[in-house]
């Protein structure tokens, strides 16, 4: 990952490393890592949003390996960036597009708000630029503005749109979208979907279609259910997931806004209640702003630690 981008990642997690470094600083008011100071890092850990199983097995590997001892802010945060860049290490995993396939299928699912549309278009505007050539459904049709906006990002990427009039049948573009995408050749059909999580039956039943009726053309497909999450809801984010896991195979995450957040700890939380590959995250609004997650740049742009 560029410097450039690391700097920005780590401009974007600025509220959540100040969120972070805060409870440290307050918690080695004593320099030493007694059971006091392990107690109040632990509360940090938590309210910071990486969630108690995380800050248990933290504080669990501080204890055993550096209890008693006379520490530095800076040893405590570095030592906090290496525990969490080896928890997130295994799911930090990249989305990998299978160009055999013609197209591969991208499900795109999460509640409105989060970013999908936009998140859909950064990734045509990556696969465009590394020769992969994509198509765009726009099956948001309750919202004008997501289906114009992927017909925006259609236009900037020279990726073809699949779009309808306003209500229309997302299952039945997703279809016509998996015909054109096999007749041209297509390497990605990436399938953006609506979001309206307060009528879970209605949102169960249409992702439900959308799948049965592209399986018509290939069984095999969506072959991958990609769940954007808005990093700003925090805890909220968990019940996104569980939700969602409930409705369709999610497959992997993707996790926006983090530039907006003091809760980017919610991506250790993350890993550890499901396990589920963290493919990319977003610090900003430009298309090189969504990038493959990286265990290591993640942690030490929460913890505030430099790049190595």
């Amino acid at each position: 990952m560029a410097l450039g981008f690391f700097s920005r990642l780590k401009e974007g997690l600025s509220r959540s490393t100040q969120k972070l470094t805060g409870g440290i600083t307050a918690a080695l008011t004593k320099k030493r890592l007694d059971d006091e100071a392990l107690a109040a890092l632990e509360e940090t850990l938590i309210t910071a949003d990486l969630g108690p199983a995380a800050a248990g097995q933290i504080i669990a590997e501080f204890r055993r390996t550096r209890f008693g001892q006379s520490v530095t802010d800076e040893e405590i945060k570095l030592a906090l960036s290496q525990e969490i860049a080896t928890m997130l290490g295994p799911i930090a995993v990249p989305l990998e597009i299978d160009r055999n396939l013609k197209p591969h299928v991208v499900l795109v699912v999460g509640v409105n708000g989060t970013g999908k549309t936009t998140t859909i278009g950064k990734l045509a505007q990556a696969y465009r630029n590394a020769g992969i050539r994509p198509m765009l459904v726009a099956g948001d049709t309750f919202r004008a503005a997501a289906v114009e906006q992927l017909q925006i990002w259609g236009e900037r990427t020279g990726a073809p749109v699949i779009a309808g009039t306003p209500g229309a049948d997302a299952a039945g573009l997703a279809f016509d979208g998996l015909k054109r995408a096999k007749a041209e050749g297509i390497d990605v059909l990436l399938v953006d979907t609506a979001g309206r999580l307060h009528n879970k039956g209605a949102l169960m039943e249409e992702l439900a279609k959308i799948i049965r009726v592209i399986q018509k053309q290939d069984p095999s497909a969506p072959h991958s259910t990609l769940l954007v999450l808005d990093a700003t809801t925090g805890q909220n984010a968990m019940e996104q997931v569980r939700v969602f896991k409930e409705i369709v195979d999610v497959t992997g995450l993707v996790v926006t806004k983090l530039d907006g957040s003091a809760r980017g700890g919610i991506v250790v939380a993350l890993s550890q209640a499901f396990a589920l590959p963290i493919h990319a995250v977003g610090v900003g609004e430009r298309a090189d702003d969504l990038r493959p997650f990286d265990a290591m740049d993640f942690a030490r742009g929460l913890v505030g630690a430099d790049s190595p």
